[in-house]
């Protein structure tokens, strides 16, 4: 799914930069995410990508600039706000309810959509149940579209690790997001679970139409399922393009890629 400028994006970044006392860690960047599209951001180690993500899910308050989701200017936004309007995310050190089962991970990403009220809840009344029956099958589902249904009732501490990153991934996806942000999702995986993942992004923009924008240090990765690319070097943006246009390019050669 290539760029269409004849779609509104779902996610446009203006001339956003962030400081930390007298450092400048991100300054400059303009960035859009169209809908349906993978996008990559990369950059060497202390570029600022984590530092974006964090913007945009309002971790940190911008210093300067805008952030539009789905034409919305998120400024006054809490982290709970960008995620009931549209972003969810993962991140590069899993966040997992460890000592919680793998359902229960999943039904905690749907806090978002609850209509039954305190009463409902606290005498368990009819709306109550059908509401939590619903939320279960709906769980159900995507753990099954991650192959972790016959896990539903494992504490998520005993998966294995590359488990452990489709349940945070399955997660994330049951906030209903319309954009998913995955900050080095393929860290710590050995090649063969890298291919299975890179199929997994692609699945899950593709069932779910929704957009991707991950960071990441695989470049197989990267180059495998990206769209569009955009290259930080030290919190400014080096260049975007295509896959091929940011391989060839002799300052990313430089700045990153080491070849």
């Amino acid at each position: 799914m290539s760029e269409n400028n004849s779609q509104a994006p779902i996610l446009e970044v203006t001339d956003l930069g962030i400081d930390f006392g007298g450092l400048t860690a991100v300054n400059d960047l303009n960035l859009n995410v169209y809908p349906n599209e993978i996008v990559g951001l990369i950059g060497p180690n202390g570029a600022g990508k984590t530092t974006v993500f964090n913007m945009l899910t309002k971790v940190y308050q911008p210093t300067r600039g805008t952030i539009k989701l789905l034409g919305q200017d998120t400024a006054k936004m809490t982290t709970i706000d960008v995620n009931k309007a549209g972003i969810a995310r993962t991140f590069q050190n899993i966040r997992l309810f460890m000592n919680m089962s793998v359902l229960d991970n999943v039904l905690t990403g749907m806090h978002n959509d609850i209509s039954y009220g305190n009463v409902s809840a606290i005498f368990r009344l009819p709306k109550y149940y059908q509401e939590e029956k619903e939320k279960t099958e709906r769980a159900m589902e995507l753990l099954k579209i991650f192959d972790l249904d016959q896990k539903a009732d494992l504490i998520a501490g005993n998966l294995p690790y590359g488990e452990q990153r489709r349940l945070e991934i399955a997660r994330a996806l049951a906030t209903q997001p319309k954009l998913l942000l995955l900050d080095e999702p393929a860290a710590g995986m050995n090649p063969q679970e890298t291919e299975e993942l890179m199929k997994t992004i692609r699945f899950v923009r593709d069932h779910f139409q929704i957009a991707v924008l991950l960071i990441e240090h695989d470049m197989k990765l990267v180059m495998g399922i990206c769209e569009r690319i955009t290259v930080l070097n030290f919190g400014m943006m080096l260049m975007q393009g295509t896959p091929e246009e940011v391989r060839s390019n002799p300052d990313v050669i430089k700045a990153y890629l080491g070849e």
